[in-house]
């Protein structure tokens, strides 16, 4: 444990220039005493590094040392292909981030000033506004089963709240926006659940064969275009959209963003616009229309007028009553 800290410490001076105490204690999450010790310590050990005092002070490197020790660990090397909150989410984070400096420390000079200047210029806040983040219960017991290639059984429980029970080959984990999804074969085909919804699961002492050709990525794009051709197949809904709708028709997602891009049409002078728009069914998209409130029309089909027709006057009679 000392020994990875002492190693952290080195390579903070190496990457960063002058730190304080204080600095140094900060990133390393340990005391300013303990920052004192380890620098006692690696002064021992032969590493050149000398204190400035004053205001502007802190400890430093001799110029032109570098040390060769940069080489990453297995989970160090593992966690740089994933993102910052994926690799929180599965126990990463830390590990992230020493692999991170030491591959920082191992760049030239120049590169390693082009990385700063990235890093203090873009930052990526991957989860979307209004939406937190899901934390899955049962999200490390997965993960697990997927490094060391284990059969899991679940018990799953569907969009109707049906409780399921199913003995998986865990293949892979996929982090889209803010929900996790375990994609895994069953008896006869392979298939993603979203990892939220598993209200229990077993590691079993059975390993599997991972198939030596499954690509996870290729699967998960093919997997959720085929999602989207499933969900708008309901048919599809012509309305108006004053020019408030338009600005907030994002709100329904990229496939509204679409149509509207596809098929809106002016109706009127006055900046609405026709679209024609792929639903999932009527009762969902009666939901997601009233939310526009009379900024949306609905002309088309003539169920859902009646469905939109009939949510606006039971909001008629509830807000009429004193």
């Amino acid at each position: 444990m000392r020994a990875g800290r002492l190693l952290s410490t080195l390579l903070l001076l190496q990457t960063r220039g002058r730190l304080t105490a204080q600095q140094i204690a900060d990133e390393l999450e340990v005391s300013v005493r303990t920052v004192y010790r380890d620098i006692d310590a690696l002064s021992a050990s032969g590493v050149p590094v000398y204190a400035d005092r004053g205001p502007a002070g802190g400890f430093a490197l001799l110029d032109g040392y570098r040390t060769n020790l940069t080489g990453l660990t297995t989970d160090e090397a593992a966690a740089l292909f994933l993102n910052g909150s994926g690799a929180g989410d599965l126990g990463l984070g830390p590990t992230l981030e020493a692999a991170r400096l030491k591959l920082l420390a191992a760049l030239p000079a120049e590169q390693r000033t082009m990385a700063g200047r990235i890093q203090a210029r873009v930052h990526v806040d991957a989860p979307g506004w209004f939406r937190d983040p899901e934390a899955p219960p049962h999200l490390d017991t997965v993960a697990t089963a997927v490094w060391e290639e284990r059969r899991i059984r679940i018990w799953y429980r569907k969009w109707d709240d049906a409780s399921v029970e199913r003995t998986l080959s865990p293949l892979g984990l996929v982090l889209k926006g803010t929900a996790w999804y375990l994609v895994a074969t069953g008896r006869t085909r392979t298939n993603a659940f979203r990892v939220s919804r598993i209200d229990a699961v077993t590691v079993l002492d059975e390993h599997f064969e991972r198939p030596a050709d499954f690509d996870l990525r290729r699967y998960w794009l093919a997997f959720a275009e085929r999602l989207q051709e499933t969900l708008y197949n309901g048919g599809s809904a012509t309305v108006r959209l004053s020019p408030r709708a338009v600005r907030l028709w994002f709100l329904l997602g990229p496939v509204a963003g679409r149509a509207l891009r596809a098929t809106g049409t002016p109706d009127g002078e006055d900046g609405w616009l026709r679209v024609v728009l792929p639903i999932e069914s009527l009762e969902h998209a009666q939901v997601d229309f009233g939310r526009f409130g009379a900024d949306l029309e609905v002309l088309e089909p003539p169920e859902l007028r009646e469905l939109m027709r009939a949510a606006a006057a039971r909001l008629a009679r509830l807000y009429s009553a004193p």
